[in-house]
């Protein structure tokens, strides 16, 4: 295979690539309506823009910053737990967002019969993900 029929493969499979990812994304935002629901539930339908322009310029940076290798120096342990709360609330209400829109939880308790024990189901998630991410992070990322 040609220098030049190589290229033109990877360019082929990386440009098919972004568009199936890029779709998969947009169907997601769409048939969820994930920016709607959590305008909704922030109550700040007023700040519905700036939540699709934070999305689109997250989504624009991190794409770049993978391509070209961009990483990010935090100067001390201060600011990697801030960044680590916020990146930590995004993935919190974008999974509550995502349970929210498709009625997870009610199905789930009244298939189980556990509809006294909602907030009990609820905290176990909770402290189940919190329990995860911390045995993740302390155990196997260090």
């Amino acid at each position: 295979m040609t220098n030049a029929a190589l290229l033109s493969a990877t360019v082929f499979l990386a440009l098919s690539g972004g568009i199936v990812v890029g779709t998969s994304f947009v169907a997601l935002l769409v048939i969820f309506d994930l920016i709607p629901r959590l305008a909704q539930l922030s109550n700040a339908y007023h700040l519905s823009y700036w939540f699709e322009t934070a999305l689109i310029c997250g989504a624009l940076y991190f794409t770049v910053a993978d391509f070209f290798d961009v990483t990010i120096k935090l100067p001390n342990e201060l600011t990697s737990i801030i960044s680590g709360l916020l990146n930590g609330m995004f993935v919190g209400m974008l999974a509550a967002a995502l349970t929210e829109v498709m009625n997870v939880l009610p199905i789930l308790a009244k298939r189980l019969k556990l509809s006294q024990a909602m907030v009990a189901l609820m905290m176990a998630m909770v402290l189940g993900k919190i329990t995860g991410s911390l045995i993740d992070w302390l155990l196997f990322q260090w």
